[in-house]
């Protein structure tokens, strides 16, 4: 019977210490500021929390108001809008984008991807001025735009009418999700086995068949680490209801990102505002995990 090395296990005992080693400053800020505030945000929804005073633990009652309240279910709804429309849309676009451009010489697939990227580094507070200026309803280029070429007849307050509000949110959302999906599909499609593609095009086989058959299987985990990342963006939309319309005009573009922070930093409602924190938690992780299973029946 072979004896085992002493040697060998004092080594590796010296190894997984050191790995843990440096391991332990990325575990000591993710358990204290990822796993420490998720354990909190459940404990807190099932009190009555605020400032000044300690909090009351009332149950599940926070849970029952939530779906008694017009403003939440409204919130819902609007984003389940944005992510119905934007995920979809986001993914499809980019792919069809980096199918076009993933061919071509490489400084002007370069400068294509840098060019889609770039509303992804830039800081959300110039896209929003940007953005407030195009929509304005005096001087926006899209009202000028429209009066010049006779397609409207007067100015539209884009952002002001409960009609239009969302839908500028939407396009404005999608034009700063498509740029990680674009860079990543252009790099998936680059990987796939052009052999393989080769010999269908020898075979008879039309391009759409070499797409559907041989590199759509190839590029599937990239597209469902999109379908996730791109779900959980939407879904944690915020940034630009704050800036551009503050869940105005009558709550018409409230999402639950936004109505978490309403009632938590400006009602100090924090007990109410974790209860919609997880269930917007529970969405997202429920959503996923259909992601996932509906990727590996495929």
């Amino acid at each position: 019977m072979e004896k085992k090395n002493p040697m060998s296990k004092a080594l590796v005992r010296r190894e997984t210490l050191a790995g843990y080693s440096f391991m332990l400053p990325s575990l000591v800020f993710f358990v204290g500021f990822v796993i420490y505030p998720m354990i909190m945000c459940i404990y807190t929804g099932f009190f009555d929390s605020t400032m000044n005073r300690e909090d009351i633990f009332i149950g599940i009652s926070n849970y029952k108001e939530l779906f008694q309240d017009s403003i939440f279910l409204g919130a819902l709804k609007n984003t389940v809008i944005i992510v119905v429309v934007s995920v979809p849309v986001t993914c499809i676009f980019s792919l069809w984008v980096s199918s076009v451009i993933y061919n071509l010489t490489g400084p002007i697939c370069s400068a294509f991807r840098v060019i889609f990227y770039l509303p992804v580094v830039t800081g959300s507070v110039a896209v929003t001025v940007v953005w407030r200026w195009m929509f304005n309803n005096y001087y926006g280029i899209f009202n000028y735009i429209g009066n010049k070429t006779g397609v409207l007849d007067r100015n539209i307050n884009w952002l002001g009418d409960e009609k239009y509000a969302l839908a500028c949110i939407i396009i404005i959302l999608l034009t700063t999700s498509v740029g990680q999906p674009i860079v990543l599909y252009v790099s998936a499609l680059n990987n796939v086995d052009q052999s393989l593609v080769e010999a269908a095009e020898v075979d008879g086989a039309t391009k759409f068949q070499c797409f559907w058959k041989i590199k759509w299987p190839q590029i599937m985990p990239t597209t469902l680490y999109i379908l996730v990342i791109t779900t959980i963006n939407s879904f944690q939309c915020f940034a630009l209801i704050q800036l551009l319309t503050s869940g105005g005009p009558n709550h018409s573009t409230d999402t639950i990102m936004y109505y978490i922070y309403y009632n938590a930093f400006k009602l100090y409602r924090y007990g109410y505002g974790n209860a919609m924190g997880v269930i917007l938690a529970i969405i997202i992780a429920v959503l996923s995990a259909l992601q996932f299973k509906m990727a590996k029946s495929e």
